[in-house]
């Protein structure tokens, strides 16, 4: 609510108080999750600073907070600050995971109504067909509705990419085998303007104020807000 200097002397001014009892020694601590800090008797809220994270998930990790018997994606952050995964990762698959502690960006980005893309890079076992890609990129009968349309694009004779704007329960898995194949590879590259990049798996980064900006877009433009 102020500079430091000027609360330097709101404190020696006896104008704060910690959990009702005022304080007038500068540097005095505080836990500011469980300690109550008023101004002239008014409570200053605390606001956890937020926090934006992409990794590169792993195989073998569970993008859940709490897995028992399971490693977590959140067992390779050290943070102060707690984050939660924006989405998920099925444990067998790779990629770019999202975490925040941003409600309103977790719940822009993991709604399906809201049409973000998310890109994937996909090996399969056996040669996948034109036809077998162009299935896909139509949409196929799943859990008694229909695929939304994609964007699918060859790589090679065994890999491809696609762009999903919805997220069905281990969906690209089902539509490759629906389709007769099945996938051996399933890394998630890009969730609406954040990439993966090179970043290695396991490892972690704060994104850049570019793509908070980018983030920060999506939020204003969304209906609910």
């Amino acid at each position: 609510i102020c500079s430091r200097r000027k609360g330097e002397a709101f404190i020696q001014a006896g104008r704060v108080a910690v959990n009702d009892r005022v304080v007038f020694e500068l540097g005095t601590q505080i836990d500011p999750e469980t300690d109550q800090v008023r101004f002239d008797g008014k409570l200053i809220p605390y606001e956890q600073p937020l926090v934006y994270i992409a990794m590169n998930k792993p195989l073998g990790y569970v993008t859940s907070c709490h897995h028992p018997g399971e490693k977590i994606v959140l067992d390779l952050i050290n943070l102060d600050q707690r984050v939660y995964p924006v989405g998920r990762l099925d444990k067998d698959s790779t990629g770019l995971l999202l975490l925040t502690n941003d409600g309103r960006l977790h719940h822009t980005l993991s709604h399906p109504s809201f049409d973000h893309e998310k890109e994937y890079d996909v090996t399969v076992a056996k040669t996948i067909t034109d036809r077998a890609l162009q299935k896909m990129a139509t949409g196929l009968p799943m859990m008694e509705s229909k695929t939304r349309p994609a964007e699918v694009s060859r790589i090679s004779s065994r890999r491809f990419r696609i762009i999903l704007k919805e997220g069905k329960n281990r969906q690209i898995r089902r539509m490759v085998r629906k389709v007769g194949n099945q996938v051996t590879m399933l890394k998630r590259i890009r969730v609406a303007a954040i990439k993966l990049g090179r970043l290695p798996a396991g490892k972690w980064r704060f994104l850049s104020e570019k793509e908070k900006s980018v983030l920060s877009k999506l939020l204003s433009n969304d209906s609910y807000l």
